[in-house]
């Protein structure tokens, strides 16, 4: 794992020490970009060895990541990547899928066009990335892209409770990221939801939507459908 994040070159600020934000930072998409993977253990020594800060600076990191569901922390075992159940994953996309769908169906038509060209920008940045595969590229500007799409609710609490429940999701959506005919389906998802706000469709922004959060889920269910239920 240290040695692919260092060939992408993510590791520049750890000569002057990270900090806490970094090291979330690096974590997070180590988590989604499937270079962690459930389960696997986070030990401080390591941690510290890598980005070359204190203990009081990781530590403060997996507090940070334990918060935002990215890891848990078990009595005599210490952090590891969160793993969630089949029923954990239907659960929170169940959830996923009732928060993006009110969050469609709150866009106020017509959209401005200056908020719109942002929107088209941020996904040109995932084209992109997704063209020259840069997976830490393209997960930025897919975070950027949905931060962007909800913001035109003009209702903050839903859009920061969607980004939440995002992120709850990276340790699920790994698979998917890793997968070039998954992040070719969200791209064109993209553009799809672009097009029906210009169209102010609201019937087919609500159907792309939804789906858009279908393969992510599926495809983890599927890789890990062995596992055991608690």
């Amino acid at each position: 794992m240290t040695n692919t994040t260092q060939a992408d070159g993510y590791d520049e600020a750890a000569d002057q020490g990270a900090t806490v934000e970094q090291i979330v930072d690096a974590l997070e998409e180590d988590i989604v970009l499937g270079y962690l993977n459930p389960r696997e253990r986070l030990t401080e020594d390591n941690l510290r060895e890598r980005f070359s800060a204190t203990r009081h600076a990781v530590r403060q990191a997996l507090m940070v990541l334990e918060k935002r569901c990215l890891i848990e922390r078990r009595k005599n075992f210490g952090a590891a990547v969160k793993s969630y159940t089949r029923k954990e994953v239907i659960d929170l996309y169940s959830v996923r899928e009732t928060l993006e769908i009110s969050g469609a169906q709150q866009i106020p038509f017509p959209v401005p066009s200056s908020e719109l060209q942002k929107l088209i920008d941020v996904q040109e940045r995932h084209d992109q990335a997704a063209r020259t595969g840069n997976m830490r590229a393209a997960f930025k500007a897919n975070i950027a892209f949905h931060q962007a799409l909800f913001n035109l609710t003009g209702n903050n609490i839903l859009a920061t409770v969607i980004e939440d429940f995002a992120r709850r999701a990276h340790v699920i959506r790994f698979i998917s990221m890793a997968n070039p005919d998954l992040l070719e389906k969200a791209r064109r998802d993209h553009w799809k939801i672009i097009r029906a706000i210009e169209r102010q469709d609201r019937e087919e922004l609500v159907l792309v939507c939804r789906d858009h959060l279908l393969p992510s889920r599926d495809t983890y269910l599927a890789q890990f459908r062995h596992r055991d239920e608690p």
